[in-house]
């Protein structure tokens, strides 16, 4: 399989030379890490087959947000588990960072709604990513909660989760917002909780208009000397509202299809020579598998747009999830859970009393190999090895 990494090592070297003294440090480190990770450079484990004694050497990954190595599916995983191993440098801080979330999932409906940037207003967020990217997301999770507050809608205050996406199928620079909503919100002196109507949470126009609104007004705080003509602030928002399914079962699929996504995965490239990259994608009004054809320099400045500025959090929580207001939202799934009606006993799935990601105190890390490729005989952990002293198999 061709790899995101195996471009970077054959344009990286001349796309440096040309946009190096422009480049932010993210974009260097983003090079650095994709191409080195899980090879000899970062260390790793020295595994020993007990039937033919070959031994086995599996390399750390680097852990970038942006690597489609640490987010590909590790094998020996159930699939709702195999896209959740390995997208944080910590397994550790990935298993907390999940169990929090799942203790404060409440048991109701819940909605997705993704907000779309025009077109007009992207040059805005390629200029000003970390303020711009910011009130995006203020915005939005902002306009969901006010409009929700509106006894005609919902009459409470809602729990809203945000993620971060700035690109299309064919890496071009397309910033939208995914938001996770409660479906239905707590009253204002906390003491009743009001269920939205089914299928329906807000309506999408008085929605869009107030995202807009909202954004100009952040814009405006956040980059005050930053000019957009009028006009562009007159150009209709893409807002999409779904229902998205009950309970823990809708929030984990959600994590899984959108806070732990890169832009491009390695299985998407399907072509790779001295000149150029062929990537694959899905065309969204045939929804037909299409290639696309891209020189190496233009591979490599689309891939690198959609890596985020250092400490940038693309995910963000508001409302009754937002940090301040946590031991509400704990205090409201309690009385959800005790006016909810007895359900019978069922079959709990895979998922139940397990880690949702392998544990770092395990002295064999379950996300490596344990089958020698070479003739199929149980692989035992030998030594690890520092990048120091890594050497290749």
């Amino acid at each position: 399989m061709i790899e995101v990494a195996d471009v970077f090592r054959r344009f990286a070297a001349d796309y440096l030379s040309a946009h190096g003294a422009s480049m932010p440090p993210s974009h260097r480190r983003a090079i650095e890490d994709i191409r080195n990770c899980r090879t000899a450079a970062l260390g790793g484990q020295v595994w020993r087959c007990e039937a033919c004694n070959s031994e086995v050497f599996s390399f750390h990954s680097c852990g970038n947000r942006s690597c489609p190595k640490c987010h590909t599916p590790s094998p020996g995983l159930p699939t709702s588990r195999k896209r959740l191993a390995g997208t944080l440098a910590s397994l550790a801080q990935t298993q907390e960072w999940l169990e929090r979330r799942q203790a404060e999932m409440l048991p109701v409906p819940y909605f997705h709604i993704t907000v779309t940037v025009p077109a007009e207003l992207r040059a805005v967020l390629r200029v000003h990513q970390r303020a711009g990217y910011g009130a995006l997301m203020q915005a939005s999770a902002e306009a969901i909660i006010e409009l929700a507050r509106d006894p005609c809608y919902v009459g409470g205050t809602v729990a809203v989760l945000t993620v971060l996406h700035t690109w299309t199928q064919q890496l071009h620079f397309h910033p939208h917002v995914h938001c996770l909503v409660s479906g239905g919100g707590i009253s204002g002196d906390g003491s009743t909780w009001h269920p939205a109507r089914q299928n329906f949470l807000l309506p999408i126009k008085a929605l869009a208009t107030l995202v807009r609104g909202k954004f100009r007004a952040l814009l405006r705080q956040k980059c005050p000397d930053f000019v957009v003509p009028d006009a562009v602030w007159h150009k209709p928002w893409v807002l999409h509202v779904s229902a998205r399914g009950n309970g823990e079962r809708a929030v984990l699929d959600y994590l899984v299809r959108y806070v732990f996504r890169v832009a491009l995965t390695n299985a998407r490239i399907v072509g790779l020579d001295d000149n150029g990259v062929t990537i694959q994608y899905k065309d969204r009004k045939s929804r037909q598998r299409r290639t696309c054809r891209l020189s190496g320099e233009a591979f490599m400045r689309r891939f690198l747009q959609h890596v985020l500025p250092r400490g940038l959090h693309k995910v963000r929580y508001f409302g009754l999830w937002h940090p301040s207001r946590r031991h509400n939202a704990a205090r409201v799934r309690q009385m959800l859970q005790l006016q909810a009606p007895p359900k019978a006993d069922v079959v709990q799935d895979d998922l139940a009393g397990r880690p949702l990601v392998p544990s770092a105190e395990a002295p064999v890390p379950p996300i490596e190999p344990r089958v020698c490729p070479h003739c199929q005989g149980r692989l035992v952990f030998i030594r690890r090895l520092t990048p120091q002293q890594a050497m290749a198999p």
